[in-house]
């Protein structure tokens, strides 16, 4: 699934590059509370990128995404990967998909909401304001 989930974001990257960069799973960052983190999936905002220098993004990057997304497999714990997203928010990720193909949920992570909102499968998530017009249909097959 992974693989469908980098190339659906890539597409879509593809026709809105104007608005910013997008990462695969290769790429990790050294967030503000100094923990290293590779998501799924991540975004940044066009300038927030452009905003380092050539060295900084060719390592680590000292900088938290603006979207993740995190993909649950057999092998990872639901509540350390919970953590994660949280994790992510608090450093300054504005949006966060934590997606679980196994219990067909989706948790949608926000800065400043006590209550993460949980989808099922039967819905599309949709990235808001941030990915004006991106869409992952859960249904679709990985």
């Amino acid at each position: 699934m992974n693989f469908k989930l980098t190339t659906i974001f890539g597409e879509w990257m593809e026709k809105n590059s104007r608005l910013g960069y997008g990462f695969d799973s290769a790429t990790g960052f050294r967030l503000p509370d100094n923990s290293m983190r590779l998501p799924d999936v991540s975004f940044f905002k066009r300038e927030k990128w452009d905003a380092l220098t050539l060295d900084e993004q060719e390592k680590f990057a000292p900088i938290c995404p603006d979207f993740v997304i995190e993909l649950c497999s057999k092998s990872d714990s639901l509540s350390q990967l919970k953590n994660k997203m949280r994790k992510w928010i608090e450093n300054g990720s504005q949006l966060g998909w934590l997606i679980d193909p196994i219990e067909k949920k989706c948790n949608i992570y926000k800065p400043n909401a006590d209550v993460q909102e949980i989808v099922g499968f039967d819905k599309k998530l949709n990235g808001e304001e941030l990915l004006p017009g991106f869409e992952l249909d859960l249904k679709r097959p990985g």
